[in-house]
């Protein structure tokens, strides 16, 4: 069997139960294993996370459409999202690149320029890594972080029937953004760059994260293969099921106006939105509603099903079809990022 024939989820469940064989033999300290936005493990006097991402030139980018700085900022603010997503506080990075012989000096410096203006912003410092020559750009970064302590994680495991399923911010962007890009599409130059931003300089949700954690927020992932897939994540993890009334979902209006009857599509399934997604329940989601810097919106509830499966349904309670549920690396049918 191929990879593509498999897909990334299934192959990262493959590859889960062979490690999961090894984990099983280890001592207590390790919490959280293959499976969440993290893994965690008990330091001295934390809990402490770890996350690695990729970006790859032809896949995720092309520098026909991104800078240097741009690559830079979003290899890290991917890594900086999964510490969010767990609740944590990121703190050092190591930044390995495979780059071609012919790649400018200055380039490669711009590339770090990017990285050290979002680390900045986070207190995260960059303490190491690794150069390789590669036939195309390829930035591979890992970011440590910690936790106050186990009960206090954020996992994909933790959602409950009758949780309700809200989402920090409005969806969508991102996705137009790579409709944009990759199609060559022209809007008014502010819509452009509203577009590009949400693409190429995600703003990774870490007050959003603790804040969550503080009012009691047991189950969250990070949007980053799309709605529907990652809250399958959730339900997967935490076997339960989904209902999403398509009515309550946030599409960016930038995305609405642009994209018209396409926007919910994107918003549902496009995404690298990098909001929070939680479930938990009305009091607790009301509770993170009133402290909360952002818009926090309510999209449907977690439901007993066996299957595990996320429902979209319209405002009649009739079910709503799509044509994909979100990124998958290996589907060869969904084609390039």
């Amino acid at each position: 069997m191929k990879v593509s024939e498999l897909g990334e989820f299934g192959l990262i469940d493959r590859l889960a139960e062979m490690v999961g064989r090894d984990q099983s033999k280890q001592r207590s300290p390790l919490i959280i294993g293959i499976g969440d936005d993290t893994a965690a493990w008990q330091g001295a006097a934390s809990v402490q996370l770890a996350t690695v991402d990729s970006l790859v030139e032809g896949v995720h980018f092309t520098l026909d459409t991104a800078s240097y700085e741009d690559v830079g900022w979003k290899s890290l603010a991917v890594n900086l999202s999964d510490i969010a997503a767990m609740g944590g506080q990121p703190e050092y990075a190591l930044a390995s690149l495979g780059l071609p012989g012919d790649t400018d000096v200055e380039d490669v410096a711009d590339l770090y320029r990017g990285m050290l203006a979002l680390a900045e912003q986070f207190q995260v410092y960059i303490i190491g890594g690794n150069i390789v020559g590669a036939p195309q750009l390829v930035v591979n970064v890992t970011v440590f972080g910690s936790a106050i302590s186990r009960n206090s994680l954020l996992t994909r495991s933790a959602a409950l029937p009758a949780d309700q399923v809200a989402v920090t911010g409005p969806l969508g962007a991102a996705a137009a953004g790579v409709k944009m890009l990759g199609k060559g599409l022209q809007f008014e130059p502010e819509v452009t760059m509203a577009l590009r931003k949400a693409l190429l300089r995600p703003f990774p949700r870490i007050a959003e994260g603790k804040l969550l954690v503080e009012h009691g927020v047991k189950a969250a992932i990070d949007i980053s293969d799309g709605l529907i897939a990652d809250l399958g994540h959730i339900c997967e993890a935490s076997r339960v099921g989904a209902l999403i009334k398509a009515g309550r979902v946030p599409v960016s209006p930038l995305v609405q106006a642009s994209f018209g009857e396409r926007a919910l599509g994107l918003a549902l399934t496009g995404g690298e939105d990098y909001e929070l997604l939680f479930t938990a329940s009305a009091d607790g989601v009301e509770r993170v509603r009133k402290a909360a810097l952002c818009p926090i919106y309510v999209i449907g509830e977690v439901v007993s099903d066996d299957k595990h499966q996320v429902a979209l349904v319209d405002s009649q309670g009739g079910p709503v079809s799509l044509a994909g549920k979100g990124w998958d690396h290996f589907r060869v049918e969904r084609g390039r990022r």
